[in-house]
C-alpha cells in the first residue's frame, strides 16, 4: 500500500508554508505523523506531490528523517505537466487543484493507495481502518469523520459533507461550515441552499482510499475536464469532483466511520492547540516523544 501525501499547497489562511511547522517536541511536522501511523498499518511507500521549489526542503527534513523507515518518493505538480488541450495562461500561478495533484503522480502510484493532505492530523485508528479496507485490493473507502470533531473555534472551515446510502457514498458537498448559535451550518461552495447537520454527521478530510484504476480514470477524465473548462485562470481539476463522477457511472467508495480525532492548523490561533494535543498523545503513550528516534 502506498501513501500519497498532497503538500504542493501554500498555507494562506495560516500565513507559510505549513506543512513544515514544527510541531513535535522534537521538531516533527504534522506529516510525520501521519507517515509514522501509515507504516504502523502496513504502508511500504509514501509519495510526497510538492513543488519543485520546495524539494530540497523536504529532503533536508521530513525526508532524511523517514528514508530508512519506508521508500520515499517526490512528484512535483506543475501546472506545464497537463494534457496537450489544456491551454493554460502562460501568467496563471493558481494550482490546479487536487485531482490535479494526483495526475502528477500518476506514473508513481502503482496499487492500492491512501492520498491525505499534509497539514492535517488523522489519528492512528484511522490508518488501520483505511488499511484494512483497501488491502485486498478491491475497495474503495472514504474515512468519514464526525463533523464535530473537525470544527475550529477560530473561523470557518471548508468540509466536504458527505451523504451515504447502506454505507456507502451517494454525494460529497464541498461546503463552509461554521458553529453558529450553536449549530452546525454548511454553506455549499457551488451556491446551493444553506442546510443544518448535526454534530456527528460524516465529512471527508481529504483521506481517500483508493485502487489503481482510479488513476486509470484520472488520466483520461482530466482531458475531457479540460476540454469543456471555461475558466483558465482560476479553475481547478479537483479529486472530489472526480470521484463523484465516477460514483455516477457505478463506482462504489464505502464510507469507513471513525471515532479519531482529526486535528489541523488552519489559523495561526490553532498552532498552540496542536501541540498541546499532541503532547497529551504522547504522554498518553499514543506516540514516543522522539518520533523517529
Amino acid at each position: 500500500m502506498e501513501l500519497v501525501i498532497m503538500a504542493a499547497g501554500m498555507g494562506s489562511r495560516f500565513g507559510g508554508l505549513k506543512q513544515i511547522e514544527p510541531v513535535g517536541p522534537n521538531g516533527e511536522f504534522i506529516l510525520d505523523y501521519s507517515i509514522f501511523d501509515a507504516i504502523r498499518s502496513g504502508f511500504d511507500k509514501v509519495i510526497f506531490i510538492i513543488k519543485e521549489e520546495n524539494l530540497e526542503i523536504f529532503k533536508e527534513t521530513v525526508g532524511k528523517r523517514i528514508e530508512k523507515k519506508i521508500k520515499v518518493e517526490y512528484v512535483f505538480q506543475d501546472i506545464k505537466d497537463v494534457p496537450d488541450n489544456a491551454n493554460i495562461p502562460k501568467d496563471r500561478v493558481k494550482p490546479l487543484g487536487t485531482g490535479h495533484a494526483l495526475y502528477c503522480a500518476r506514473d508513481k502510484i502503482t496499487g492500492p493507495f491512501v492520498v491525505i493532505s499534509s497539514d492535517d492530523f488523522y489519528g492512528r485508528e484511522a490508518f488501520k481502518e483505511v488499511a484494512e479496507s483497501i488491502k485486498n485490493g478491491k475497495n474503495h473507502s472514504v474515512i468519514g469523520y464526525k463533523l464535530g470533531k473537525t470544527i475550529t473555534q477560530n473561523g470557518s472551515v471548508k468540509r466536504g459533507v458527505c451523504f451515504e446510502k447502506e454505507g456507502y457514498l451517494t454525494s460529497i458537498i464541498e461546503s463552509k461550515v461554521e458553529r453558529i448559535d450553536g449549530v452546525l451550518t454548511c454553506e455549499p461552495l457551488d451556491g446551493r441552499e444553506k442546510f443544518t447537520v448535526d454534530d456527528g454527521h460524516p465529512v471527508s478530510m481529504l483521506f481517500f482510499g483508493l485502487q489503481k484504476d482510479v488513476i486509470d480514470y484520472l488520466k483520461k477524465d482530466i482531458i475531457k475536464f479540460f476540454d469543456t473548462l471555461e475558466d483558465r485562470e482560476t479553475g481547478e481539476y479537483l479529486l472530489p469532483d472526480v470521484l463523484d463522477k465516477m460514483m455516477k457511472e457505478g463506482l462504489k467508495i464505502k464510507v469507513v466511520p471513525t471515532e479519531s480525532t482529526w486535528r489541523g492548523v488552519t489559523y495561526k490561533e490553532d498552532l498552540s492547540d496542536f501541540k498541546d494535543y499532541i503532547n497529551k498523545e504522547i504522554e498518553d503513550g499514543k506516540y514516543p516523544k522522539n518520533l523517529w528516534g
